[in-house]
């Protein structure tokens, strides 16, 4: 299983309510909701985001309330990965529940710019910089783990195996 796509990068902490503003949690449609993507620290974002882009992100992204949320609005943008130096622990959980990849590697947080093309392979946990000509290795996932995310999510894959 793989991603690619160009990189939205972000910095340290970015938490949940940058990721999915509070105010906006009136409705629970994942379409609706991600229309707001990322608007309190990237404007454009949802306008230019593509399907298979990829957010890298320095330390602790997802940080602050345990909404399922973020991953979630994420994901509905078309996001194919999420790569940071570490992740809040929850956001890394809800993640892997809706099917959302995601990886850490600190050195790709360092050397990964906005705009660069990346591809990740999830099996190996390898991600190729194709802007720059450089590899990194990140955590790949555990196999039940990479089973969740191919089934679209904890839910899926748990009824998929009844």
């Amino acid at each position: 299983m793989n991603a690619k796509g160009k990189v939205f990068k972000y910095g340290d902490n970015v938490d949940t309510d940058v990721i999915i503003p509070a105010r906006y949690l009136n409705t629970s449609d994942p379409q609706e909701l991600a229309k707001h993507c990322m608007e309190d620290i990237d404007k454009d974002f949802v306008n230019q985001v593509k399907v298979g882009d990829i957010i890298v992100a320095n330390k602790n992204f997802g940080c602050g309330s345990s909404r399922e949320h973020a991953p979630l609005v994420i994901k509905t943008c078309g996001v194919s990965c999420v790569i940071a130096s570490t992740f809040a622990r929850i956001f890394y959980r809800n993640a892997i529940n809706i099917g959302l990849p995601i990886l850490e590697c600190e050195e790709a947080a360092e050397k990964i710019e906005a705009g660069d093309e990346v591809e990740v392979d999830f099996d190996t946990g390898k991600i190729y910089n194709h802007t720059k000509g450089e590899s990194y290795q990140g955590q790949a996932f555990p196999e039940f783990m990479q089973k969740i995310i191919k089934a679209d999510g904890l839910i899926a894959y748990t009824r998929a195996k009844q």
